[in-house]
C-alpha cells in the first residue's frame, strides 16, 4: 500500500535525513528529496552550497528526484525576526522551535502538499505514534538525541502529514544503518545544520539590528563589580560573555540572576535562582493537542535535555497555562520554551 504514497524527505545533507530516506523507500513509499534553503545574513559566512551537493548526492545515490524549496522569506520573516525582537525586548528566544513550526512543518509542508504529497518526513529524533485518537508525538528512543522538545508547536494537522523515520534509533545505529547503505554522508559529522541557528554568535549578530550599550555588571547589593557588552544579550542562569573587574578570591561562577534594559544593568551572583516550590508558571501562545484540565499533573522542561520536573495545571485559557512546578527548578528566563509531558508522550507547550 505504500508504495501508493508519496513522502517528501527534508534532505539536510547529513546523515540522518538520509537514512530516514533510505527507510521510507526500504518500506514502500514514493519518496522525493528536498533540500529546505533557508535565508542567511550576508555578514556571516554559510556553506549551504555544500549542504545542497550533499543532500544532491544522497539523492542521487538513492535513486530519488530532488527538489529545492525555497523559504528564505519564511525564515527572514518568522524565524530571525522573532529573534532578533525577543531579544530587543529583554526575551531569551527559542529560533530552533520557531524554525520548526514556520520552515519545516510550515513552508516545507505546504511546497510537498502543493505537489501531491501524501507526508513530509524529518530527521527528528521524535517517535509519532498512531493511536485510534489520531497521532501522538512521542520522545526519540535515544534519550541523548531526543528532539521531541523542538516539535511542541504541531498542531494535529501538521502531525498528521509528519513522518519521523529515525525516533525509534540511537544515533549509533543510524550511523551503522548509513554506512550499511553506502550513503555518501555516512562518515560525515554532525552539524549545527541550519547556518543562522548553529554559529551565530549573538551580540555579534545583534550589533547589525540594534545599538549594544556596555553597561555595568551589578551583585545583589547593587555594587558594580564589572562590565558587560549590552543587558539586551543576556539570559537568566548565563554564566559566561561579562567581565568581572573587582576581585574575585573565591573565584565561585557568577550566575545572571536579573537585567535591567531601561538602565542596562544586568545583576549576578554565586546562587543559581530558583522557582520556588509552587511558585506559577505562566505560558503563552500554547499549542496542547491534548484535552487538559485543572489540578492536573504533567511534568515538564523549559531547556533541552533538562530533567523533567513535575507541575499541577492551575488556570487555563484559550491560548495560555498556569503551572505550578511541585519542585524546585532552576528559574526559566521569559521566552524560553516550557514543553509539557505525559511519559515519553509530548503533549505540546508554550513560551514562558
Amino acid at each position: 500500500m505504500n508504495k501508493k504514497l508519496t513522502v517528501f524527505v527534508g534532505l539536510s545533507g547529513g546523515v540522518d535525513s538520509g537514512v530516514a530516506a533510505t527507510r521510507l523507500l526500504q518500506q514502500g513509499y514514493t519518496v522525493v528529496g528536498v533540500f529546505i534553503k533557508v535565508w542567511h545574513p550576508d555578514f556571516m559566512v554559510c556553506n549551504w552550497e555544500q549542504e545542497r551537493l550533499d543532500a544532491m548526492r544522497v539523492a542521487a545515490h538513492l535513486g530519488i528526484p530532488f527538489l529545492t524549496c525555497d523559504a528564505e522569506a519564511e525564515y527572514r520573516d518568522e524565524v530571525a525576526q522573532y529573534f532578533i525582537t525577543a531579544y530587543t525586548l529583554g526575551k531569551t528566544p527559542n529560533p530552533d522551535v520557531m524554525c520548526n513550526q514556520y520552515v519545516k512543518f510550515g513552508a516545507f509542508l505546504r511546497f510537498a502538499k502543493e505537489r501531491g504529497a501524501d507526508f513530509i518526513a524529518t530527521g527528528h529524533y521524535a517517535e509519532r505514534v498512531d493511536t485510534p485518537s489520531g497521532p501522538q508525538l512521542h520522545r526519540g528512543t535515544d534519550p541523548e538525541k531526543d528532539q521531541s522538545y523542538f516539535l511542541w508547536t504541531l498542531s494535529n494537522e501538521q502531525l498528521a502529514y509528519s513522518l519521523f523515520p529515525i525516533g525509534n534509533t540511537t544515533k549509533k545505529e543510524i550511523r551503522k544503518e548509513a554506512e550499511a547503505a553506502r550513503l555518501p554522508v555516512a562518515t560525515k559529522k554532525d552539524s549545527q545544520g541550519i547556518c543562522f541557528l548553529g554559529h551565530v554568535d549573538i551580540p555579534e549578530f545583534l550589533s547589525h539590528y540594534t545599538t549594544l550599550v556596555p553597561g555595568l555588571v551589578l551583585d545583589e547589593q547593587g555594587n558594580a563589580i564589572g562590565t558587560h557588552v549590552g543587558a539586551l544579550v543576556y539570559t537568566v542562569g548565563q554564566r559566561h560573555g561579562f567581565t568581572i573587574t573587582t576581585a574575585n578570591t573565591n573565584r565561585d561562577p557568577l550566575f545572571v540572576i536579573d537585567k535591567d534594559l531601561v538602565a542596562n544593568t544586568i545583576t549576578v551572583s554565586t546562587t543559581r535562582q530558583t522557582t520556588v516550590a509552587r511558585g506559577a508558571l505562566t505560558l503563552f501562545s500554547t499549542v496542547v493537542r491534548e484535552t487538559l484540565t485543572e489540578g492536573e499533573t504533567l511534568e515538564a522542561q523549559f531547556r533541552y535535555r533538562q530533567k523533567p520536573f513535575a507541575v499541577t495545571i492551575k488556570n487555563i485559557t484559550d491560548n495560555s497555562l498556569t503551572l505550578l512546578p511541585l519542585e524546585e527548578v532552576d528559574q526559566p528566563a521569559a521566552g524560553q520554551s516550557c514543553v509539557l509531558y505525559k511519559g515519553t508522550h509530548c503533549i505540546g507547550g508554550g513560551i514562558i
